[in-house]
């Protein structure tokens, strides 16, 4: 009996090593992903699912990160009709005086928005962050009011800001996590890698101040798939970058805070974009702006208003696995009364398997939908009421 028992004993046990030490390998694998870094994290864009992470939720100074949310609330402003590409932006005196990187703005200089941001996601210019924050916001004060603002709507609770620029404020502060909830804000509008994905330009051309600009980031040079998107470094934050890189239709963001040295920097993130690539793929189900349905409006110029997918929207996987068995459910405001700006949410859409919601996007209206008129309104119930004597 006792050699009946043994010999089973060691039959689970030669069966479950294998597991084990499998289970075990793919964690140490995970594990062993980042080193030498504050923090790090990894997370794929359509769906925000987080494929690595390293004290992502630890607050530290993010340095010239910050222009990502910059960046952020100036794309906002342009996709709304609030501000154009070739729109003049004029340089105060402060903006002007700002240093760390800048492209030398001087006072009373001009510059369209396209130029601007040019100078802000390739050189990392402080002048130019502070010459946008000034036109979209009136002052420097209320643009920071409308990033923090901005980071309570995407529910970022490991953020504060004090400046548009990321020069050291004690109180400033971000997280990896964060950081990548921004960036995958920030990504919605496909135009900024036109701008953060080029590793060199020139601003001033066909001038005597003619300006060389060369990323910071040299992964958009060296990296292929890399089109994004912002560096940072300062004393105290140490060597920091946000990156992004697309490949074979799936983009992944990557964080990383505090590497001793830019070649360390680029290593660890590097790293997680190879371990993304090699494990993961994304299935697209609907790109941005796509028509899903149309949603009621109460009180409008028009009674309906195209809903819109907010962001491109896919399915993740593990490399060779299928998505089966998933749903999709469309979730529509129905109280919605003009007026309605372009891009407000009315609605949201869902896909579930088993279940279990695995994506959920806000859907958002196509166009502004102003308030009716009091003779539109007239006209309309004056209608109903000749209907009803038929």
């Amino acid at each position: 009996m006792k050699r009946i028992v043994s010999v089973i004993a060691i039959m689970v046990f030669l069966l479950s090593t294998p597991l084990s030490s499998a289970f075990a390998a793919e964690e140490k694998k995970r594990s062993e992903i980042v080193d030498g870094v504050r923090s790090a994290i990894l997370l794929e864009r359509d769906t925000g699912k987080v494929l690595y992470e390293k004290n992502g939720n630890e607050k530290l100074p993010p340095a010239s990160m910050t222009k990502i949310m910059t960046m952020l609330l100036i794309m906002e402003a342009i996709d709304k009709g609030k501000l154009k590409w070739d729109e003049k932006i004029r340089t105060s005196e402060y903006a002007a005086s700002m240093g760390g990187s800048q492209i030398f703005l001087e006072p009373g200089e001009e510059m369209t928005t396209e130029e601007m941001l040019k100078g802000i996601a390739i050189a990392s210019g402080n002048d130019a962050s502070v010459a946008m924050a000034e036109r979209i916001a009136g002052s420097e004060e209320a643009f920071v009011d409308m990033m923090n603002e901005k980071a309570k709507q995407l529910g970022l609770k490991q953020t504060f800001f004090k400046n548009p620029t990321g020069l050291p404020d004690s109180g400033h502060y971000s997280s990896a996590y964060d950081m990548a909830i921004m960036a995958k804000e920030l990504l919605k509008y496909e135009d900024i890698t036109k701008f953060t994905g080029v590793y060199e330009g020139y601003l001033r051309e066909n001038t005597d101040k003619k300006f060389w600009l060369v990323n910071t980031n040299k992964l958009v040079r060296f990296y292929p798939g890399v089109d994004g998107l912002k560096t940072g470094f300062t004393a105290e934050a140490k060597y920091c970058l946000t990156a992004t890189a697309q490949k074979d239709g799936m983009r992944v963001i990557a964080v990383v805070f505090g590497a001793p040295t830019s070649k360390d920097r680029n290593a660890q993130v590097t790293k997680m974009l190879d371990y993304a690539f090699s494990q993961y793929q994304t299935h697209p189900l609907y790109s941005r702006n796509q028509v899903i349905t149309k949603a009621k409006v109460s009180k409008g110029q028009d009674k309906t208003v195209e809903a819109v997918t907010s962001e491109s929207l896919s399915l993740l996987t593990k490399k060779g696995e299928e998505t089966k068995n998933v749903k999709q459910k469309i979730v529509l405001n129905k109280k919605l009364k003009a007026p309605i700006q372009k891009g407000d949410k009315v609605g949201s859409i869902k896909f579930i398997k088993n279940g279990k919601t695995v994506l959920e996007s806000s859907l958002v209206a196509k166009v502004t939908v102003k308030e009716a008129s009091w003779w539109t309104m007239y006209k309309r119930s004056f209608g109903m009421f000749t209907k009803a004597g038929k």
